[in-house]
């Protein structure tokens, strides 16, 4: 059956096919426009845990997500693929083993234990920073792979280490590019608990790639000296959630400030979405939750602003969502994973259909 044939035979209106790839979508890889590259990976967290079970929960919960978006209701003849292989489960399996290792070390360091002292702890930290190289040089490979053969390549973590090689692909593809970073925290730490590629390093280990010319950091709300004085000496801007808010709180309007954060972007942009940009009360599962955040109508109307602003959107990240008891992390982490979808394709030139106009 041709791809074609599949759109004509397949009812948007009803629940997906839980057999097929995400959002219940009959398309093979061949046939998606947009590649999703899972990441089941959370070595290095050292608060909450669960974000390595976040695209598993997102594919869970994508199959009750309407298509019919109000403003892209036919992205979902585009096609997205979930690329799930024998590699996403050999990750999956590294970070439990992984993991194991890296609480050694964190609790080491809970008790104030020096861990160059300890030969065990030692040799855990360095084969722990090993395989998270390890990670990046597999992502990297993935996303070269996709993009080589002209597809839009987006990653779903996973912990919020996940991206680096995701964004050293991006920059053998773009000399000069951007990241919009919604996120509570700055993940400016340097090496943060010894591990090279922890999760709160992600944005400082993104600053050595010479391609990325400009992180704007919105959102944030927890932060140590240390990433203060990383920001105020790199190619970082930051807007922090108090004086977004404390703006608000004056008569600033989110419309004003979404094109002030626009403003600051460079040409090329891909955005990285931790899921803790967002108040609490969406994810409520998420490792490291801080109160404050972003309404999920606030940062689904930066995005689309975005789209339509005249920069070149070039990917995206979406990280840290975390199931808990019930299914509403995964189904808020769909519904953003499936706007992020909209507006890279839209943005991109790719047909997903003109915004539906309600009657009044």
């Amino acid at each position: 059956m041709t791809k074609q044939q599949k759109i004509n035979t397949f009812d948007p209106s009803q629940p997906g096919l839980a057999n097929e790839s995400i959002f219940g979508l009959p398309f093979s890889a061949t046939e998606s426009e947009i590649i999703i590259i899972p990441v089941p990976w959370e070595v290095t967290v050292s608060y909450g845990a669960g974000a390595a079970e976040g695209p598993k929960s997102i594919l869970e919960a994508s199959f009750q997500v309407d298509l019919h978006h109000q403003e892209f209701p036919e992205l979902w003849k585009l096609g997205l693929f979930l690329d799930w292989n024998d590699q996403t489960q050999k990750i999956e399996n590294n970070s439990i083993g992984f993991k194991k290792s890296a609480q050694s070390v964190i609790q080491a360091l809970e008790n104030g234990k020096i861990i160059a002292s300890n030969a065990m702890l030692q040799s855990n930290l360095e084969q722990i920073n090993i395989g998270c190289a390890d990670l990046n040089e597999t992502v990297k490979n993935q996303t070269l792979y996709w993009l080589n053969k002209g597809k839009k390549v987006v990653l779903l973590g996973g912990d919020h280490s996940t991206p680096l090689g995701y964004y050293q692909a991006l920059a053998t593809k773009h000399t000069d590019f951007g990241i919009l970073h919604l996120d509570a925290h700055m993940d400016l730490r340097i090496a943060y608990e010894g591990f090279t590629f922890s999760h709160a390093s992600i944005m400082y280990n993104a600053l050595q790639i010479p391609e990325i010319t400009k992180i704007v950091q919105v959102g944030i709300r927890d932060f140590c000296q240390q990433e203060v004085e990383v920001a105020q000496n790199n190619r970082v801007v930051v807007f922090s959630d108090n004086d977004l808010k404390s703006a608000q709180f004056s008569g600033t309007t989110w419309d004003k400030q979404c094109d002030e954060i626009i403003l600051k972007l460079p040409q090329k942009v891909t955005i990285s979405f931790d899921i803790d940009g967002l108040q609490q009360w969406f994810c409520p599962s998420t490792g490291t939750p801080v109160p404050g955040g972003f309404s999920f109508e606030q940062a689904t109307y930066l995005l689309s602003k975005l789209s339509s602003s005249g920069k070149e959107i070039i990917g995206f990240d979406l990280v840290e969502v975390a199931p808990g008891d019930t299914d509403w992390d995964g189904n808020v982490g769909a519904r953003l994973l499936y706007h992020l979808c909209g507006i890279l394709a839209k943005n991109n030139k790719l047909n997903v259909g003109e915004k539906i106009i309600f009657n009044r």
